[in-house]
């Protein structure tokens, strides 16, 4: 099974699991904690946090259309319905996007597709003038296919439309070693269920990479780099790139 069949299977067992604390991990919200209008509250307030950052740097171009990319149920694609006149979430889980149809039913403007393949060439050759992604990079099978999907979502920005994303710069030793994808990974392969692990066992497939800074700018020539914003969760430091295409 190749990296990226394997990180959609990974993501099919979570959105059966606990879609919700999939999406937002927070410790207290595990096992079903999330209430659904909370959840989609703070997809509000980050679309709202989002655009508030932009217009500190120079303002959006247009509002057409805009990419969110890892989109899970619509978190932060349904934000955005009301600031573009068209929204496409992107996710590679079906049942994530199922459940997403289903929370985000009566939406017009919000459209969301499947795509399973480390490009986006699912979205042709569409232009957007916002693509954002955020806890979404730092969760792929590896380096090649992140950037690869930060070289995707720069082809598919309109002229000087923006592109927003996170990853993290920095992750401490103890948790670049992945103890409970390890584990998660070799029960899997011994039988044990997926609710078994995730309910009983408390184990999960949920891995993490990061990119130092310097090698992350590289990753951004054929874009204005407008800012990158340091942020740090915990023990963990990320960085929200900010850019402008050309």
């Amino acid at each position: 099974m190749s990296g990226i069949e394997k990180h959609h299977e990974d993501w099919e067992q979570l959105a059966e699991l606990d879609p919700m604390w999939a999406i937002l991990s927070s410790p207290e919200r595990r096992f079903g904690g999330w209430d659904t209008d909370e959840f989609l509250a703070t997809g509000e307030r980050e679309a709202a946090a989002l655009v508030r950052r932009i217009d500190e740097l120079g303002g959006l171009g247009g509002r057409s259309a805009a990419l969110d990319f890892g989109c899970g149920v619509g978190r932060v694609s349904r934000a955005l319905t009301t600031r573009f006149d068209h929204v496409v979430g992107v996710d590679i889980s079906e049942t994530m996007l199922e459940r997403g149809r289903e929370m985000n039913s009566g939406i017009a403007n919000l459209e969301l597709v499947h795509n399973a393949a480390p490009d986006l060439r699912v979205l042709g050759e569409q232009r957007f003038d916002l693509v954002y992604s955020s806890i979404v990079l730092q969760h792929q099978p590896s380096h090649a296919i992140a950037r690869g999907y930060v070289d995707e979502m720069v082809r598919l920005l309109a002229p000087g439309g923006k592109l927003v994303f996170q990853i993290p710069l920095d992750i401490p030793r103890r948790y670049r070693l992945k103890v409970a994808r390890r584990a998660y990974t070799a029960l899997r392969t011994l039988g044990v269920s997926p609710q078994t692990l995730y309910e009983r066992l408390k184990l999960h497939p949920i891995s993490m990479l990061f990119v130092p800074e310097a090698e992350l700018r590289g990753w951004l020539n054929a874009v204005c780099v407008d800012a990158i914003d340091h942020s740090q969760n915990g023990p963990i430091l990320s960085g929200t790139v900010y850019a402008t295409g050309r």
